[in-house]
């Protein structure tokens, strides 16, 4: 039996805000947490209370719920450790991410969940972008008419080349753009695609329909292949729980939920939680009310009553709707029923910064809120960051920083993107001359952007020996199988318009052509492209250089033995890049070793297509993982998505450009026959409305309405960006900038910063250098 006193001692560890998470006793919890306000803390304490409270053992469990892998991983490890201090049984929790949970509980049921009897396949992501290739491509035989519409789309004259052209951009780049859009916003939404093609829509709703056919087809593919997807898990999951006796059985075995990161969570995965923490006696809705039940403010199903969940999340720290269904709306929904109820608590004390970085970051919050970015719905919640009390229980918090802990770079002092790594890089050699245990951090928005500063900073290795950690090589390494597959593919058929743009697409990531061309214009005819006779078209400068990129390849195939050939495309993508250039050597061994008798160019495909789909392939590392992010005395190179989460003593925000945040809604030349708005952009928009029961928007409306809430997430991944920092922040943008990142040599002079930088000195004049 745990004494009061012990819970007590556990408890004051907590700072007021995180105690009270600690406190709950029951019911429904919504706690919205500033950056660096220790919500994981918090939550691993309040699950030990919790499971010491209630007498819970593995019959009756607490449930903890987060997103990622690694984030299990640290939750389980924190509550663990409570646990142990105080005698109590470690089976009286599980901590998973949340498809687990859903298919733990769908494939327990098979016969409930949909999913067929046999052996369910989850498809891999590289599976799913095949399957949606292959949808495009039957969707367009299957319906004719809805695609010479779109073909014809306005100022067409009926010339071959250009019909040639329309037709690669809609198959290879529109269309599966859009499938991917509509399946992951509808699906993960509950809708189905009968209810996309019955809403009416005020432009005629041929835009949703098209979603609802892509939709159904890839379904039916999906079904064809007897797998499922991500999506699947969670319906999967919500059907098993329809069954009343099923559902109680689930709903005794867990006494609570506790969900960290709710601000990703989708329609469907918050009713799949909410569901989960219903006490068994109250009953969902009888069937043919709701075939999915959808969270709102008012609380439909349950009303918000005789559930035991506590949702944790921070909505202003919302930055991956770019990726998935997520929306900071439906938390922020959360939140308000819960605030009608005093079941909302505010954490907004936060040990991580220095004062410095917290009064910046909250002014750009408060500014962005205020300001035409704002039109739509406000980007953020309006909640400050504060600093803790003086006798904080938490060790180290907010630090001393160094110097003004804020330092801004305009353009006046900052010439060109090249001087402003020269800056970055003295400033790093001066920090760490000072403090070598420095943990150092440079964050980028783009990874050409990375690109270009490992290459700028070589120098602090090669002289000082500063340690650049570059952790987006590692995701180019593991694109390794990706790149040679498309390659191959290319070469076996290159008069094949998908082989050839494929091929492309990899030349453009890998900068070795310029990305200053219409790729679907050269893909739309290869043999036109490949080998001109007299009577074509010249080709531009530009297109040449592709040209012969491509022909070089080409000629391999028939110079090079086969088995030369993954090592001769690796040199010529790859260059000097160790890295990639020892995972290519990998990649090459274990083909030789798999195909052993039967080496041919079809086999190698097969075999390649088969690790790419199955995503089985580890890149190789130059060092162990484990802990670099935030090593002391190295910089790391990191994209701001992959930044949330961690910290550093120093970190350095480069190329604050208006052009990339917030962005400004770009329509390519090579779509615009279709309109002035992007078709997947649209769909999302229009299927965000019906979710939300919004009046739905024409395309015009939604292409702005999509625009305006992109530069809301742009401003969020700012938000995120800055409140990394522990001790010392650095914004800076240089006066010439590239247009595109793609390619560095066509500058724009006097470039316009981020409209929220310029703010801030404004503001703050003193932190100016």
């Amino acid at each position: 039996m745990v004494t009061p006193e012990a819970l007590n001692q556990l408890r004051t560890t907590l700072r007021k805000g995180q105690q009270t998470m600690a406190d709950w006793q029951g019911g429904e919890l919504a706690v919205s947490a500033v950056p660096g306000a220790g919500k994981s803390t918090g939550m691993a304490v309040a699950a030990a209370i919790a499971i010491a409270n209630f007498n819970l053992h593995r019959q009756k469990q607490l449930v903890i719920v987060t997103f990622t892998r690694s984030a299990v991983s640290n939750i389980r490890k924190k509550v663990s450790e409570h646990l142990k201090n105080l005698r109590l049984p470690q089976s009286s929790f599980t901590v998973s991410t949340l498809h687990s949970l859903a298919y733990n509980i769908a494939s327990t049921h098979r016969e409930l969940s949909g999913f067929g009897a046999g052996e369910t396949k989850i498809i891999s992501e590289s599976l799913k972008q095949k399957l949606i290739r292959n949808a495009t491509n039957i969707w367009v035989k299957e319906n004719p008419k809805l695609y010479d519409l779109l073909l014809e789309g306005k100022n067409f004259d009926g010339e071959d080349t250009e019909r040639l052209r329309r037709q690669t951009v809609l198959r290879t780049d529109v269309l599966p753009s859009l499938a991917r859009e509509a399946i992951a916003t509808a699906k993960s939404s509950g809708l189905s695609a009968t209810e996309l093609r019955e809403a009416e829509a005020p432009d005629g709703g041929d835009i949703l329909a098209i979603a609802a056919g892509l939709y159904e087809t890839y379904e039916r593919l999906l079904r064809q292949e007897e797998a499922i997807d991500y999506d699947d898990m969670i319906l999967g999951a919500l059907r098993v729980l329809r069954n009343e006796g099923v559902r109680k059985y689930w709903q005794e075995r867990i006494f609570a939920v506790f969900e960290d990161e709710a601000q990703d969570s989708s329609p469907l995965q918050t009713e799949l939680l909410e569901i989960l923490a219903l006490t068994p006696q109250l009953p969902l809705p009888r069937e043919g009310e709701s075939e999915i039940l959808l969270p709102s403010p008012s609380g439909r199903g349950a009303g918000g009553k005789g559930k035991n969940l506590m949702r944790v999340g921070d909505p202003n720290q919302a930055i991956n709707s770019t990726f998935t269904p997520a929306d900071p709306r439906f938390f922020n929904e959360f939140c308000d029923r819960c605030s009608l109820n005093s079941q909302l608590s505010t954490l907004d004390q936060a040990g991580r910064s220095t004062r410095n970085v917290m009064r910046t970051a909250n002014y750009m919050l408060h500014w962005v809120n205020h300001s035409e970015y704002a039109k739509i719905e406000k980007p953020f919640r309006q909640q400050r960051i504060h600093p803790v009390d003086a006798n904080d229980p938490q060790a180290n918090a907010n630090p001393e920083p160094i110097g003004k802990g804020v330092e801004i770079y305009l353009p006046n002092t900052v010439d060109d993107i090249e001087h402003e790594m020269t800056m970055i890089g003295d400033r790093i050699k001066q920090l760490l001359a000072q403090d070598p245990k420095l943990s150092i951090a440079i964050l980028v928005r783009q990874h050409n952007q990375g690109r270009f500063v490992a290459e700028s900073l070589a120098w602090l290795t090669k002289e000082h020996e500063i340690k650049i950690y570059d952790v987006e090589q590692s995701d180019r390494r593991s694109r390794v199988p990706m790149d040679m597959l498309a390659i191959l593919q290319f070469m076996e058929r290159p008069h094949s318009p998908d082989n050839l743009k494929l091929a492309l697409e990899v030349l453009k990531d890998r900068q070795k052509i310029s990305s200053q061309q219409d790729l679907n214009a050269l893909a739309s005819n290869p043999e036109k492209f490949l080998y001109p006779t007299l009577l074509d078209p010249a080709l531009s400068p530009l297109a040449q250089e592709t040209q012969a990129k491509c022909i070089g390849l080409l000629r391999a195939k028939i110079e090079l033995p086969l088995y030369n050939l993954i090592p001769f495309i690796a040199f010529t993508i790859y260059d000097e890049e160790a890295g990639l250039l020892a995972t290519a050597d990998k990649l090459g061994d274990r083909l030789n070793q798999q195909l052993v008798g039967s080496y041919s160019m079809q086999t190698v495909i097969e075999s390649l297509r088969e690790i790419v789909e199955s995503e089985n392939f580890e890149a190789v590392e130059d060092e162990n993982l484990e802990g670099r992010y935030m090593t002391g005395g190295q910089v790391t190179l990191i994209s701001l998505h992959k930044a949330k989460g961690l910290d550093w003593d120093v970190v350095f925000m480069p190329f604050l450009h208006k052009r990339i945040c917030p962005g400004e809604a770009y329509i390519p030349e090579s779509v615009k026959f279709l309109g002035d708005f992007g078709l997947p952009e649209v769909t999302r928009a229009q299927i965000r409305a019906i979710v939300h029961g919004d009046r739905l928007p024409n395309a015009e409306e939604a292409w702005r309405q999509c625009s305006y809430l992109k530069q809301a997430e742009e401003f969020r991944l700012l938000y995120v960006g800055m409140t990394r920092a522990k001790r010392l922040l650095w914004l800076s943008a240089a006066q010439s900038a590239p247009f595109s990142w793609n390619t560095l040599e066509n500058r724009t002079e006097n470039a316009a910063i981020c409209p929220a930088i310029t703010e801030l000195a404004r503001k703050f004049p003193e932190l100016i250098s």
